[in-house]
């Protein structure tokens, strides 16, 4: 095994602020303790939560690396005490606890899985922090089961997009909700049973229409703004799933009885705050009942850009434009 350098590059975001923070700097290898694997990144995933790092609203927890990135795809080229999972030269993606914009990231054993069968780097990387999310929370939380019927909103983001693909590939009929003509289209081809454009029509009118006794489940990322509405959606015995707070997290005014009429459950998580164990149990069920699904060819990842690492700025900004429709990426390595 060649030896590792002792520094490498990786994003630095500063004191925070606007995409333009984001520069490549110089900094140590990080060293893998126990339970821990070192990776050399190939590619890194781009997700919200690290805008709101960057922006100083989502600190990283206690003893979690400071450098933004939660999902990676590369190679093991060192291991901490008691791995056994996996051995030097193995190809993994994974979800991290941060560092995932760097040329090597320290990662929970438990959290890393191989790459899909027939996968690349770009498509391992698109997959770790969509999947682990959209199972928890969809067929977790929500208790999403074959022949339920399901709405999506963000349908063509991220999450949205494997959100679809998941309940799909696992029985549910699928309505989604997204900003424009182009988007209602994908979600299409990605296998939404029906596309809302949320910018011209009113999706709960929609929703009554498309599914008249109302919907068992809803996947949330907007929060507040549409807690009422999705309340609205949900069919008795449903289920709200909030995973985002896109349009805010207080609700000023809200009518609380569909709740206890229609025996409604509110839930929601977020992954980062999760246990090593607690993700490490996700990532053992997405093995088994995920992985095959991927290897067959389906429910694969939807990647819309990748960017130079070096180009972290210009990705968060693509981010933040919302334009974009599936993963957007940075390659750090061949």
């Amino acid at each position: 095994m060649a030896k590792l350098p002792e520094s490498m590059t990786y994003i630095a975001h500063g004191e925070g602020g606007a995409p333009e923070v984001l520069v490549p700097a110089k900094g140590p290898v990080p060293q893998p303790g126990a339970g821990e694997i070192l990776v050399r990144v190939l590619v890194a995933g781009v997700n919200r939560p690290d805008v709101q790092q960057r922006k100083g609203l989502y600190p990283p927890p206690p003893g979690a690396s400071p450098v933004l990135g939660l999902e990676v795809a590369g190679e093991v080229v060192a291991k901490g005490a008691d791995v056994t999972r996996f051995a030097i030269g193995d190809k993994v993606c994974a979800l991290v606890n941060g560092g995932g914009y760097a040329e090597y990231c320290t990662v929970p054993a438990a959290q890393a899985l191989p790459w899909p069968e027939g996968f690349d780097a770009t498509q391992a990387a698109a997959v770790p922090e969509t999947m682990f999310t959209v199972w928890a929370n969809l067929f977790g939380h929500g208790k999403l089961a074959a022949g339920e019927t399901v709405l999506v909103h963000g349908g063509t983001s991220g999450i949205g997009v494997t959100a679809i693909k998941l309940a799909k590939a696992f029985g549910a009929r699928v309505l989604a909700t997204a900003g424009s003509a182009e988007k209602c289209e994908a979600m299409l081809s990605f296998g939404a049973d029906a596309a809302i454009d949320y910018k011209k029509q009113d999706f709960v009118a929609e929703v009554k229409a498309l599914a008249p006794g109302g919907v068992d489940v809803v996947l949330d990322m907007v929060g507040a703004d549409y807690f009422q509405r999705n309340l609205r959606c949900l069919a008795k015995d449903g289920r709200l799933v909030i995973i985002a707070f896109l349009g805010g997290h207080e609700v000023e005014k809200a009518d609380l009885r569909p709740i206890m009429l229609k025996r409604l459950t509110v839930t929601g998580s977020t992954m980062r705050p999760r246990t090593t164990a607690e993700k490490g149990a996700i990532a053992d069920a997405l093995r088994e009942k995920v992985w095959p699904l991927l290897a067959r060819g389906e429910c694969a990842p939807v990647v819309h850009a990748v960017f130079p690492l070096a180009e972290a700025a210009a990705a968060h900004a693509l981010m933040e434009s919302s334009t974009h429709i599936g993963k957007i990426l940075l390659r750090v390595a061949e």
